[in-house]
């Protein structure tokens, strides 16, 4: 057997509704297809950053997708950044992770907490991928319990600020040209959450002294996405780096995390949609007694059982990124959506593995490196558990007394 099996050209469950959308996730397609597909394997192989797809990116309008046109950016909504998501995701989870932390988590922030000046500064170059972004929030004692943050800023009489700490795991975090940083800057007040006392800082890196890249990650999968390791010593930064409210910056982090979470959604579809075209595809060409083995009922089943939960997958997806759009709340829908997308999307990728037996175990097939990239997903951007922490507190408001 060899592995020149490609997915299915198109997928009807994927159609764009306008003709913008026709337009963009063609051109995206073709791209794909070009300049990244056949190059995906070996970067996971040798975890190059691929600087020059993603400047290609930039120049399509996808690394600034969401950023308002006044700023450089494309200015589309979410559902659409939605599926240029998951399309990158079904070709290269690596460079899918890329797009959407630099759209949804840099950007994102600068968008939901940034000053008029701080937007035309920083957004323009971010859009077009001039520069890319970093979101620094992880730290070695802090990862879900935000409030054990210990990188801390202090104002300084000039109204400046000296930030010091470290972060961790920060995608792009030794390519990136821009940095949102979140520090303490205020102990926790009596009476006040853990979160309090927490504010948000943004800066280019070639414009303050005292930072470092650490570490490194070698990771399991995501192998060409930059991760790294971040240190602040004595960094000052001035009065106007500081980014939204001072001490409450927390509020904003949420709203990072929620619009992130559809792009993290969106990326866990991707990947287990890959899988599982890959897989569907390999039970009708691949024989056993006789007969495809898809032909197997027990094995036709569980594809129809994978096909219809990455539907509802998607359809939660959608569903987010239509009240985000709205304007409306959809913390706890994008929880919904975030949580069973990149479980079933993890589901996907190992049920294909299992499909294609000792194939789908060795690298010179796909699927194993979809299960790989895709095992992130439910762990980036809020756990598994945090989410299900989000939709139970849901739960017991509405049914409490």
């Amino acid at each position: 057997m060899t592995s020149t099996l490609t997915p299915p050209a198109q997928n009807p469950n994927l159609t764009p509704q306008n003709d913008d959308q026709r337009t963009i996730i063609s051109a995206l397609k073709a791209f794909l297809k070009n300049k990244v597909e056949g190059g995906a394997a070996e970067r996971d192989q040798t975890g190059e950053f691929p600087f020059e797809i993603v400047k290609e990116l930039g120049a399509m309008g996808i690394m600034g997708a969401q950023t308002p046109e006044e700023y450089g950016g494309a200015g589309l909504d979410t559902a659409t950044f939605a599926m240029i998501i998951e399309e990158i995701a079904a070709i290269d989870g690596s460079l899918c992770l890329t797009v959407a932390s630099h759209n949804s988590l840099c950007q994102g922030h600068i968008l939901i907490g940034g000053s008029e000046a701080q937007k035309r500064k920083f957004l323009p170059d971010l859009a077009s991928a001039t520069k890319l972004g970093a979101w620094g929030l992880t730290e070695p004692g802090s990862g879900s319990d935000s409030g054990g943050m210990a990188s801390n800023a202090k104002e300084q009489p000039d109204g400046s600020w000296i930030l010091n700490g470290s972060k961790n795991f920060i995608t792009q975090g030794s390519v990136a040209g821009t940095y949102v940083v979140l520090a303490r800057t205020d102990p926790a007040r009596e009476g006040k959450g853990k979160n309090d006392g927490i504010s948000a800082f943004v800066f280019n890196r070639d414009e303050v002294q005292g930072f470092s890249i650490g570490r490194k990650e070698d990771k399991l999968g995501l192998r060409s996405s930059d991760t790294a390791q971040l240190i602040f010593e004595d960094i000052h930064l001035p009065a106007d780096a500081l980014l939204g409210e001072r001490g409450n910056a927390f509020k904003d982090v949420m709203r990072v995390l929620d619009g992130g979470r559809v792009g993290i959604g969106a990326m866990g579809l991707g990947l287990g949609r890959a899988a599982f075209e890959y897989a569907a595809k390999y039970g009708l060409e691949r024989k056993q007694f006789g007969k495809p083995i898809a032909m197997n009922q027990n094995l036709a089943f569980r594809l129809a059982d994978i096909d219809t939960k990455l539907e509802a997958a998607r359809l939660l997806i959608r569903k987010a990124a239509d009240l985000k759009d709205a304007g409306k709340p959809f913390t706890v829908e994008v929880a919904r959506a975030k949580l069973y997308a990149t479980v079933v999307g993890v589901e996907a990728c190992d049920e294909a593995i299992q499909m294609l037996g000792g194939y789908g175990y060795i690298k010179e097939y796909p699927v194993e490196r979809m299960w790989r990239d895709n095992r992130l997903t439910r762990i980036g951007e809020g756990t598994d558990e945090v989410q299900r922490l989000v939709i139970s507190r849901d739960v017991l408001k509405r049914f409490g007394d």
